[in-house]
């Protein structure tokens, strides 16, 4: 480890892990899954309503499609966002207050947070597992652990 006037310094193998956890209300299931199916049909030209449906069949697979096209869950982006309450600002930050929330979104979904961290130093990188990739919770606070300063 190389740690310099402005903190920890690159080094040849330094592995840099970004984590980071996105939250989401869905408050409008159909218009959800409207929004991630269009999503799909965005990202391949070809596919017409149908194979859409067949893509984007669950929860999973329509976040999944909002992510591949706008990188987030609940984006900002217009196709997605536009038209919706926009975001007070409250005591202590931007945002709405706890249990408050967006109805208008386009996509159905109500922005309910994020938050992410820079973690690096001696940690395994992903592709440094290969297939044998160990539990989630191990992959995601492990690195934090031990890429902790001190």
């Amino acid at each position: 480890m190389v740690d310099g006037a402005d903190g920890m310094q690159p080094y040849p193998g330094m592995v840099i892990s970004y984590v980071h956890r996105e939250d989401a209300v869905i408050i409008d299931p159909p218009g959800f899954l409207a929004a991630a199916r269009a999503a799909y049909r965005a990202d391949n030209p070809d596919a017409g309503e149908e194979d859409a449906r067949r893509a984007i069949a669950d929860v999973y697979d329509a976040a999944h499609a909002l992510i591949d096209r706008y990188g987030s869950i609940a984006s900002e982006h217009g196709e997605v966002a536009a038209g919706a309450t926009p975001r007070r600002r409250m005591s202590g930050g931007v945002g709405l207050p706890p249990g408050d929330r967006v109805r208008d979104r386009p996509d159905g979904l109500s922005p309910a947070g994020s938050i992410g961290q820079v973690a690096v130093g001696e940690i395994p990188s992903l592709q440094d597992y290969g297939c044998a990739l160990p539990d989630l919770v191990d992959l995601i606070v492990e690195p934090l652990r031990r890429a902790e300063p001190g």
